[in-house]
């Protein structure tokens, strides 16, 4: 691609031409034009010519291809920092292996007050547990250590670490020899992020948004709450992401409001709603997912963290105050409470009014016919995260081991949800699975359950407008004049038209459909190459030359 070594300013005017360009405004694009931060024309190369002498840079793309940039619609910024500069043990094979780890990154770090890790996942491991606070202890040489699972629903630590919250072993979720979780996990995480100096969060929240920046994400929703992160470590990532170039970020901040002062501090924080991840329950991995029926492996029935009064009155302080509302639900019990809450809020509040507040569900895995339904009736947008099939759906996954073969099966229906018309907008949950746009879509589109799969397009769509819909914008997430500049040049091979139906591919291939292609997905191709990503008609990623 030839292109001008300077940074592209969202004040000048440029034409990128000779590629391909994936509108809806024109399914044959081959040039667009970019004016003062937005799409000014998208059309032929032919029609490229009248504009060639009235711009401040033109782009030959060399038959790259132009797509709206990516919306991960769930981000948590700082501990997908801290996992790209610190301890990442989501590569680690065997509990041996991770120790090393461990004592590996202690020993390069001899200076930081806390040491802290993430990704471990005693599931895939043949020995089938976690690591002990005593070969941890052993492994850092009796340091603070902080070690959360895959899921970042429970963790493992040092006694120094304990030793710095007093009354940690009275609080629900401690076990002396089992992972943390619920109280006495936050305590733990409130611990060991307040050891993190504003220096080493600032390197953490910028290697984050550097990292986004070059894959095509142009903007990410901030997950964040009193029960993840703190008030400082939210402000402070708004703050960076609004005083310098790179990835937009919208903040969600997940704390029950009550009423109109409430929703004012929400407001105050810089959050776009009191919503994200305001747990209904846990996570399947970490036994904690609220379900109807005990675990497979398990017991119990998981955790249950707010019930359906609870979830009404949120709901209908949010909509009355005009902020969105959201939780986090994976389980099929935790779902169920969700849906019957929002109806009872719809019911004192009136349908229409719920349903134009565009109220969200993170993860949503665990759904019925019932549930879907009342998805679609009371326009709950499903934010999910395709990577988690991936990483834990199939015969012999995880999911399996926790539920069994039948109940697993039901897991993440993204094709029924799209039938009975929920909205969706796609995440990675970072870094419980890492940042990955066109993995993300891949594994929607390629789902281990086969009746779940959607098509390369609508997973696509859910993952570019998808992502702006779920923040109430509807003008945004598409190459149409008009529509913010937010996009990304891509390196790739010859584009297609996948779809689970071979009947809608074979159609939508005919010119006369006027269907736009897109990179190739199937597994085991090579995924697309991020070249630029711009937002706002300002470059914040270019890939060197090579």
């Amino acid at each position: 691609m030839n292109e001008s070594t300077a940074p592209q300013s969202e004040h000048r005017t440029v034409l990128l031409r000779g590629g391909e360009v994936h509108s809806p405004a024109d399914p044959f694009a081959t040039a667009m034009v970019v004016e003062r931060g937005h799409v000014a024309w998208v059309g032929s190369e032919g029609a490229a010519d009248a504009f060639a002498t009235g711009v401040d840079e033109t782009v030959d793309l060399e038959g790259a291809l132009v797509t709206p940039a990516f919306t991960d619609a769930h981000v948590h910024t700082t501990a997908t920092g801290l996992a790209l500069t610190g301890l990442d043990l989501s590569g680690a094979a065997t509990l041996p292996e991770a120790l090393r780890l461990v004592r590996d990154h202690a020993a390069a770090r001899p200076g930081d007050r806390i040491l802290l890790g993430h990704g471990w996942d005693s599931a895939r491991w043949p020995e089938r547990r976690p690591p002990s606070r005593a070969e941890l202890d052993e492994a850092t040489g009796g340091r603070p250590l902080y070690l959360t699972r895959i899921d970042v629903h429970s963790a493992v630590v040092t006694t120094a670490l304990l030793d710095l919250v007093p009354g940690v072993s009275g609080l629900t979720g401690y076990e002396p020899e089992a992972p943390l979780t619920a109280a006495a996990h936050h305590a733990v995480r409130a611990a060991a992020y307040g050891a993190v100096t504003p220096a080493q969060r600032a390197e953490a929240q910028r290697a984050a948004l550097r990292r986004a920046a070059s894959l095509g994400i142009g903007s990410l929703h901030e997950c964040a709450g009193p029960d993840i992160s703190d008030e400082d470590d939210f402000a402070a990532l708004l703050a960076l992401a609004a005083g310098e170039p790179g990835p937009r970020v919208s903040g969600y901040w997940a704390e029950l409001i009550s009423d109109e002062k409430g929703a004012r501090r929400v407001r105050e924080l810089g959050a776009v709603g009191a919503a994200g991840d305001l747990f209904v329950d846990g996570s399947l991995g970490s036994h904690t997912a609220c379900l109807r029926e005990p675990y497979a492996d398990a017991a119990h029935t998981g955790s249950a963290h707010l019930d359906a009064a609870a979830i009404a009155a949120h709901v209908t302080a949010c909509t009355e105050a005009g902020l969105q509302a959201g939780f986090h639900a994976i389980g099929d019990a935790a779902v169920d409470a969700v849906v019957e809450g929002v109806r009872a809020a719809a019911d004192r509040l009136g349908v229409a009014r719920v349903r134009a507040a565009r109220h969200r569900v993170e993860h949503a895995e665990m759904l019925t016919a019932g549930t879907i339904a009342g998805f679609a009736d009371l326009g709950l947008t499903a934010s999910v995260q395709p990577g988690f099939d991936a990483a834990w759906g199939g015969e012999d996954g995880m999911y399996v081991e926790r539920l069994g073969a039948d109940r697993a099966r039901t897991l993440n229906p993204y094709a029924a949800l799209l039938r009975a018309g929920v909205p969706l907008a796609l995440g990675s949950d970072s870094p419980v699975t890492p940042l990955d746009p066109w993995g993300t879509v891949r594994a929607a589109a390629f789902h281990r359950t086969p009746e779940h799969r959607v098509s390369v397009r609508a997973a696509f769509t859910a993952h570019t407008r998808g992502g702006w819909r779920a923040v109430g914008r509807d003008d945004a997430g598409t190459l149409v004049p008009g529509a913010p500049a937010d996009y990304a040049v891509w390196r790739t091979e010859e584009l297609v038209v996948q779809a689970p139906d071979d009947r809608v591919a074979r159609w939508s291939t005919d010119p006369r459909s006027g269907t736009p292609g897109l990179p190739d997905l199937t597994p085991g191709r090579p995924l697309p190459e991020c070249l630029r990503t711009v937002v706002g008609g300002q470059t914040v990623f270019m890939r060197p030359n090579e």
